[in-house]
C-alpha cells in the first residue's frame, strides 16, 4: 500500500488566482486552491488520498512517491558532437574528467 504523505507536495502563492495553490509532483494533474495555506495542503493530501485508494480499487498503477524510490546516479544523455568536443575540451583544461565537469555544471544551474 502506498503512504501518500511520501508524495512531493508543493504550496505556493497564485497570483492570478489569488489563493495558495497546493500541488503534487506524483500527480501533475492534481491541485488545491484555497485562501488558507494549510487549508490547501489539506485538502490536496485528502485529495491524494481517495484517488490512490480508487487506483487501488481498480487494479490501476499507482505512481510510486520519488522519496522511496532508489537512483542510481547514472544516467545517459544524447547530445550534439559539437557540444561533447566542447564539453571535453573544458574538462581537459581543467585537468578534471568530462564527467566530473558535467555534474558539476548541472550542480550549479
Amino acid at each position: 500500500m502506498t503512504d501518500t504523505k511520501h508524495y512531493t507536495y508543493r504550496v505556493s502563492w497564485s497570483g492570478e488566482d489569488g489563493e495558495y495553490v497546493a500541488s503534487v509532483v506524483e500527480f501533475p494533474s492534481l491541485s488545491w486552491l484555497h485562501a488558507d495555506q494549510g487549508k490547501a495542503l489539506r485538502s490536496l493530501v485528502e485529495l491524494v488520498d481517495e484517488v490512490v485508494a480508487d487506483l487501488e480499487a481498480s487494479g490501476e498503477s499507482i505512481p510510486e512517491p520519488i522519496a522511496d524510490r532508489r537512483f542510481s546516479g547514472k544516467f545517459n544523455v544524447r547530445l550534439p558532437e559539437s557540444l561533447h568536443r566542447e564539453l571535453a575540451l573544458a574538462a581537459a583544461e581543467q585537468g578534471i574528467s568530462l564527467n566530473r565537469l558535467v555534474s558539476d555544471r548541472l550542480a550549479h544551474t
